[in-house]
């Protein structure tokens, strides 16, 4: 009879170990912010291919300019980045021209690539101007958290959809997100006592999922990397709490508002990412 109650007894241990160490972490994390402004940065820049001149961003506290902004992060995506791109803005063209009011802009972030990506990107803003399609440079790899951050931050749209560059999601499916904006957006306003209030100024996020293929994927990956991937959901779980199934799909949309509050207060940079 001791065995099970050993067994038990380890995973409480196990949990509650892994709870303290998070706790611990934020603990720590936030204090070297509170202290450290290190991480006080250069402003970014785009450039404009067709000028040859280099232009300061615009900053996510300005007010927005566009309807939604699609923020591209880009690392050595020389042959995929050009597929995903035509998509997108295909579907982005197509409804602008049906609905008048419909405003866009793409923006890649370059992250220190040494392939052909910064030559495809330019390609785009060639093609469709500087008013729609931006190039950040971030001169070195950052990693993938740093470049959809400085995406965000140097955003125009009052919606922000972040998506990968090997375009995994489908871009229509971004109506899925936006439509739930929409819906939790109708609801604050409702209760709001300020009738000039925008979308963009309602915190609001919606995160795509691919949790729905979650069997198909079980099928054909290793073992080992559902073991890890069991391991990681049960942290999300003792954190985050039950309910939260898929945290790691790159196709998440957030509202101006949400935006500022979330990557202002975030530091995701990987030093040594270039050496990947």
């Amino acid at each position: 009879m001791e065995y099970p109650w050993t067994i038990l007894f380890f995973f409480i241990s196990l949990a509650l170990s892994i709870v303290a160490a998070l706790i611990s972490t934020i603990i720590l994390e936030a204090y070297r912010r509170r202290f450290n402004h290190g991480h006080i940065e250069a402003p970014a820049i785009f450039e404009d291919p067709n000028s040859l001149k280099r232009v300061p961003c615009p900053s996510i506290f300005d007010p927005a300019e566009k309807y939604m902004s699609l923020i591209v992060p880009a690392f050595n995506e020389e042959y995929r980045l050009r597929g995903a791109l035509e998509e997108t803005i295909n579907y982005l063209q197509q409804r602008a021209a049906k609905d008048k009011s419909f405003s866009y802009e793409v923006i890649i972030i370059d992250d220190g690539s040494v392939d052909g990506t910064k030559g495809v990107a330019f390609n785009f803003v060639r093609k469709y101007s500087v008013e729609n399609v931006r190039v950040i440079l971030l001169g070195r790899n950052h990693g993938k958290g740093e470049a959809i951050r400085k995406g965000m931050l140097h955003s125009r749209g009052e919606l922000l959809l972040m998506l990968d560059a090997d375009g995994a999601t489908k871009i229509t499916d971004l109506e899925k997100l936006e439509n739930q904006i929409h819906a939790v957006a109708v609801v604050k306003k409702e209760g709001s006592r300020d009738p000039s209030i925008r979308i963009s100024d309602i915190p609001i996020t919606a995160f795509g999922s691919r949790a729905h293929l979650e069997e198909k994927a079980l099928a054909t990956r290793k073992w080992y990397r559902n073991f890890l991937m069991k391991g990681f959901h049960l942290v999300v779980l003792l954190t985050a709490g039950p309910g939260i199934r898929d945290t790691q799909c790159g196709f998440k949309m957030f509202t101006r508002s949400a935006a500022r509050k979330l990557f202002t207060n975030i530091r995701l940079k990987s030093p040594d990412a270039c050496r990947r």
